[in-house]
């Protein structure tokens, strides 16, 4: 059994040096638990941080009952539900308001919500050389499941993704929560049944892609950059969505999403996308030409492209770009130099 699923058997005779070795070697898991938990990447990196100042501060208090591995994620569980106790919860646009119809679309930025944020698949995805595995993972940090994960009180949300995605058995779940396996078993039937009234729109993984989905990204690719919109539209759902947080816009429909680009977002047209991944799913740096007239392209949005059947059935643009290039190693810019490497 390995470290993604189950909690290794760590021995209680494990040194300071010993939790160290711990913690460095659970980090990215115990960050994709706490991403699932609250829906951002940079809520979860404090989460973990502060669960390792608890972890340092408890450890002579350790008494070995369980794997040190899941004492680690008790401490991170109490720290998400610390974190959640607040009540809110991160959004999508779809989650707030009806879609919007392009002739009448306007860019209304909502201060006072929490969105849901991307991150980086290496920040939440350990390493595994099991395919079923890494597909499973991927799947559970996709932006639908997570967005999902959000309409579900903390705790089932912590025994949801406990038992269904880490697959740890009850009896475990209920010693972290301190609560009793029918209370665990309850929990886990309502979320269930909760998600399943939610309709989470399916979605495939990216990295490794398979050959029609490189094709799909790359006739993507192309016709953004081209901005042949007419070409686009071929390679999106009839009812696909276009959303562009932190404004609460989102459109639904080739036909409306077609129309912003010519209209609302012509903007774009000159664009230049630089490949990443994003939430088990492709993804692109999105750089729009500079507005004082000057060679290069500046940072616009990360687009992380939600993929069913051979069509895009999400395109969601990120635009706070000076948190998001720099948390997925984008370059600042994009110059002279880098447009004749690409064209090479």
């Amino acid at each position: 059994m390995n470290d993604l699923t189950t909690p290794e058997a760590d021995t209680a005779a494990e040194t300071e040096a010993g939790l160290d070795a711990a913690m460095r070697r659970h980090r990215v898991e115990l960050t994709g638990y706490c991403y699932r938990m609250l829906g951002s990447a940079f809520d979860a990196e404090d989460a973990v941080q502060e669960t390792y100042v608890r972890a340092w501060r408890a450890f002579e208090k350790f008494e070995g009952r369980s794997s040190l591995r899941s004492w680690l994620y008790r401490i991170a569980t109490n720290v998400c539900l610390d974190l959640l106790s607040a009540g809110k919860k991160r959004a999508r646009p779809m989650d707030l308001t009806a879609p919007q119809h392009q002739a009448s679309a306007v860019l209304n930025e909502r201060s006072e919500v929490t969105w849901l944020e991307p991150v980086p698949d290496g920040r939440v995805l350990p390493q595994t050389a099991d395919p079923a595995e890494l597909a499973l993972a991927k799947e559970s940090v996709r932006l639908a499941f997570v967005a999902a994960l959000q309409h579900l009180p903390a705790k089932q949300r912590a025994v949801l993704i406990l038992r269904e995605v880490l697959a740890w058995k009850a009896e475990e779940v209920a010693r972290l929560l301190d609560t009793t396996v029918a209370s665990v078993n309850s929990a886990l039937q309502r979320a269930r049944a909760t998600l399943a009234g939610r309709e989470v729109r399916a979605s495939e993984p990216a990295d490794p892609l398979d050959g029609e989905q490189a094709k799909l990204l790359e006739r993507y690719l192309s016709a953004f950059e081209a901005y042949d919109i007419s070409r686009l539209t071929t390679l999106l759902h009839e009812d696909a969505v276009l959303s562009m947080p932190p404004f609460d816009l989102w459109l639904r429909g080739h036909e409306d999403i077609a129309a912003w680009h010519l209209n609302q977002g012509i903007g774009c047209k000159g664009s230049r996308l630089v490949a990443t991944t994003a939430n088990g799913l492709p993804a692109f740096g999105q750089y729009r030409p500079r507005e004082d007239g000057k060679p290069g392209h500046v940072p616009w949005a990360l687009q992380v492209l939600e993929i069913s059947e051979g069509k895009i059935v999400g395109l969601n643009a990120f635009l706070d770009t000076d948190r998001w290039f720099p948390l997925f190693d984008l370059p600042e810019q994009l110059d002279e130099s880098y447009e004749v490497q690409q064209g090479a």
